[in-house]
């Protein structure tokens, strides 16, 4: 399988896209702002063709170009309906403090289609498969993705979990639609309960694995 990510954006979120292998169809992980010219240089470079859009969740800085994106190769964007009012009212998951930061103004429309992920779902996408986990904590509603066999172990296996982990430490449960006791739940049941050798793909930050994360993430380490 190939993967291809870059961070892009003031808050550099990670964009990522994955095939099934060069020259074929892809899906487009997490397109937050400033995509459009890193995300079309490496499409041409890999020569993939976008199959549709996948929004671990609905913050702006994974979600801002997702309608240009949408439009411009006519595909669909697939997000939890939790989060989905977030792609054209993207100030009401951020709270009047990070509003204020931004000028209190950002504008976003949803595209147009959106398609529902659901908790257990698989989409297939020409060759590849893609699970969905919903994972809520950060907001109601995260997801994290993965591939490989499930529950298999191996570098084949990936987790792409958006804002719910990261190299060290766990997103932010502060924010409008953020709980606390529900990113425990979410760590116990969706991230601790994955084999030490799933390679993670985080939502900001390096690329991390399980067990590295169960050794000296300390969110992890407390005992959930």
């Amino acid at each position: 399988m190939l993967v291809v990510g870059f961070p892009a954006g003031p808050l550099q979120a990670n964009c990522y896209l994955l095939a099934p292998a060069e020259g074929e169809g892809c899906v487009i992980v997490d397109p937050g702002q400033e995509v459009g010219e890193p995300l079309a240089e490496r499409l041409r470079t890999h020569r993939l063709t976008p199959l549709a859009v996948l929004l671990t969740h609905g913050h702006f800085d994974h979600s801002y170009s997702a309608a240009s994106i949408c439009e411009e190769y006519g595909v669909p964007v697939w997000v939890h309906p939790d989060d989905r009012p977030m792609l054209a009212d993207p100030l009401r998951g951020l709270g009047p403090d990070v509003a204020a930061l931004l000028g209190g103004r950002l504008e976003m429309s949803e595209p147009a289609e959106v398609r529902d992920l659901a908790d257990g779902a698989t989409l297939e996408f020409g060759g590849l498969s893609i699970g969905v986990d919903h994972t809520p904590g950060h907001t109601g509603g995260s997801v994290c993705f993965h591939t490989g066999p499930p529950g298999g172990d191996g570098p084949d296996r990936l987790m792409l979990s958006g804002d719910t982990l990261f190299a060290g430490s766990i997103g932010r449960t502060d924010l409008p639609g953020g709980d606390h006791e529900r990113m425990l739940t979410t760590l116990r049941t969706r991230v601790l309960t994955l084999p030490d050798e799933t390679t993670v793909l985080p939502g900001h930050g390096p690329t991390t694995t399980i067990g590295r994360e169960r050794a000296v993430n300390p969110f992890l380490r407390r005992g959930l």
